[in-house]
């Protein structure tokens, strides 16, 4: 999964202490999400992170293929 978190940041001049400041989201939560190494998010930080940058669900996620499992 792509997330686009800092795209979003970088379109808003926001920063992620920016964001968990304002929001309530674990800062540790944004910054894996920035980095894409988050392995699940939940919903209500994805639906707080679409209300907070006024965008839908598709700016923020895009599905990748998936990789090949190495036997």
């Amino acid at each position: 999964m792509r997330v686009y978190l800092s795209r979003l940041l970088g379109e808003h001049k926001k920063k992620i202490s920016d964001v968990a400041r304002d929001t309530g989201i674990n800062r540790g939560t944004l910054t894996r999400m920035y980095y894409e190494d988050a392995e699940r998010v939940d919903l209500e930080v994805l639906d707080i992170l679409c209300q907070y940058f006024g965008c839908s669900i598709q700016d923020l996620l895009e599905p990748e293929q998936p990789k090949a499992k190495l036997s």
